[in-house]
């Protein structure tokens, strides 16, 4: 049986200190995605769009699995961002616009992916399904850390990461992006376990 473990097959990519910022480059990966706007805490539409981007992923997992094929399904993952990244802030979180996603491992194509999504809405009524798509991404070079804390508390060790981006002679290149390695509604704030991410590239 083929079988795929992203916490120790991909651990450079889902592992990093929470000590010092990491210089990656993250391969290309398929992934199923899903877009909305507002705050994540107040808008519907948010744990409507992680609903279906978890059932269609594990779905997926188990026909998979029917076919000699195992893995771990990867953790959800967020990009954030406004119009004008200049004015992102933690603070203003009703103008985010956010994409929701979740990797795929290299096994699945899009007949496998639409499959999975019409097997869910024959089972489940979650309309947003219709709005997801499979999609590679191209992060490519990236700084990283792993944060321990309240979501509502990240914007220093953001505002510390693109000092270091700075530093480093290089600037940003691309949407906030978040790794969610624990559940929100099973873990303490105070403990809950998130890779920040910044896409990047070297200044002219």
């Amino acid at each position: 049986m083929k079988k795929l473990d992203w916490k120790k097959d991909l651990k450079q990519f889902y592992t990093p200190s929470s000590k010092e910022f990491s210089i990656i480059d993250v391969p290309s990966m398929n992934f199923l995605k899903i877009d909305g706007h507002g705050d994540p805490n107040k808008t519907p539409q948010y744990p409507l769009a992680v609903e279906a981007l978890y059932s269609v992923s594990y779905k997926i997992k188990f026909s998979l699995k029917s076919k000699g094929i195992d893995y771990t399904v990867f953790p959800l993952e967020g990009l954030w961002w406004v119009d004008d990244m200049t004015k992102f802030s933690v603070e203003k979180k009703d103008e985010w616009n956010w994409t929701m996603m979740i990797a795929q491992p290299e096994w699945v194509d899009v007949d496998v992916f639409r499959k999975a999504c019409e097997a869910v809405s024959a089972k489940k009524e979650l309309p947003v399904i219709s709005r997801l798509r499979f999609e590679l991404y191209a992060e490519g070079l990236a700084v990283q850390i792993l944060y321990w804390g309240a979501y509502a508390d990240e914007g220093p060790t953001i505002a510390r990461m693109h000092e270091f981006i700075h530093k480093k002679s290089m600037v940003t290149n691309g949407k906030h992006h978040e790794i969610y390695l624990a559940d929100p509604r099973r873990t303490a704030p105070e403990k809950l376990k998130t890779i920040l991410r910044q896409p990047v590239r070297k200044s002219v």
